[in-house]
């Protein structure tokens, strides 16, 4: 694995592994995970489908088992952490099921819910909250339509404005620009820009870095569960350079070898990306 200095120093992490694994059951899919994300980063975490990336975001809300290392959220022993409201979580879906019937605020005051009394209504701190969250994604003037006549970029800014308006202390999303088209993920590119801007920490597992490049301080790969890179976009990008170099190398003087170098565990495969190797091991989980 390359590591990079890219989480600044004097910041103590808000979200530490030291060799973690995590799965379902007692199969590991992601195992041996050493990363900090330090307050005000924002991580973009690449993988191809299968590689467990998924999977690691999964186990740092508490979704699925945590089968060994150390993991610590602020500071605290995950089996020991409770406050789950700090992290703020948009999951992986192209839309809203169509058979919602909200509008954007209600789904957005979801956000609220961890935070009031369950008796209680929305009060005016509540509403301050979900208005800034809306205006944050740009959607303020949508405030009072129906959730199923937006599109489907639209309605992934819905989810993380619910996400927003409980105000974590870190935004972990899966897959924020997938399934949208071309002009909606370039406003969902903006919205995140306008987030890091204002120093908003933000964990993001995307197969597009393309949308997120001039947003994301630091890269970490994710390939056949265990981690293969962790540095800033400009190291990435020197690393796909040198295997690059060491591919056509490769081509070069074994020619006859039909072996494909790009598939071997670790490798970031340039010619088609890295993210377009196909999972290794059938049946892991993204």
């Amino acid at each position: 694995m390359t590591t990079g200095a890219a989480s600044g120093p004097g910041r103590e992490p808000i979200l530490s592994l030291r060799s973690a694994a995590f799965g379902y059951a007692d199969r590991a899919v992601v195992a041996d995970v050493t990363l900090d994300v330090r307050q005000g980063e924002v991580v973009a975490l690449l993988g191809p489908n299968g590689s467990g990336k998924s999977t690691l975001v999964k186990g740092l809300l508490g979704l699925n088992s945590h089968l060994g290392g150390e993991v610590e959220l602020f500071g605290t022993p995950m089996r020991q952490f409770r406050d789950f409201t700090r992290l703020g979580y948009v999951p992986q879906r192209h839309t809203l099921s169509a058979s919602v019937r909200a509008t954007v605020t209600e789904i957005v005051a979801i956000g609220r819910l961890p935070h009031q009394s369950w008796w209680g209504r929305p009060g005016r701190t509540d509403q301050r909250l979900i208005d800034r969250a809306l205006d944050l994604v740009g959607l303020e003037d949508r405030a009072r339509e129906d959730v199923s006549t937006l599109s489907g970029g639209q309605q992934r800014r819905v989810l993380i404005a619910r996400a927003l308006a409980a105000e974590p202390d870190v935004l972990i999303m899966d897959e924020p620009t997938a399934g949208v088209d071309a002009a909606s993920q370039q406003v969902l590119a903006e919205v995140l820009a306008r987030l890091a801007a204002q120093g908003t920490t933000m964990l993001i597992v995307t197969h597009e870095l393309e949308a997120l490049r001039d947003i994301v301080s630091r890269i970490v790969l994710v390939g056949e569960g265990h981690l293969r890179f962790d540095g800033t976009p400009a190291d990435f990008v020197l690393a796909q350079r040198r295997q690059q170099d060491l591919i056509l190398a490769h081509e070069h003087h074994h020619h006859d070898d039909d072996s494909d170098v790009s598939q071997a565990p670790g490798v970031l495969s340039t010619p088609h990306g890295p993210l377009e190797q196909p999972a290794q091991k059938r049946g892991v989980e993204s």
